[in-house]
């Protein structure tokens, strides 16, 4: 990110607020889903997949080596807590 602008849908600029906000917390897919779409979405967890791979692209310098949004292996995602 580095100071520069960041072009975000509405769903990743709410997803990254809600990690960030939350920093070291881990959210399931389901919790973001819910907490994302109130309840509303009723298709795939793994959508949840997807807006993490496309605002990784955007804000990581390596989005295969992510530095803030990071996967808690089985359980879900986190926004980093030392960065």
């Amino acid at each position: 990110m580095k100071g520069r602008p960041v072009d975000l849908t509405l769903k990743e600029f709410q997803l990254l607020h809600l990690l960030a906000s939350n920093r070291g917390r881990v959210f399931t897919r389901e919790a973001l889903l819910e907490r994302l779409w109130e309840g509303e979405y009723y298709g795939e967890t793994r959508t949840i997949d997807v807006h993490i791979r496309h605002l990784r692209e955007k804000i990581e310098d390596n989005p295969s080596r992510p530095r803030y949004i990071l996967t808690v292996r089985g359980v879900g995602y986190k926004f980093a807590e030392d960065v």
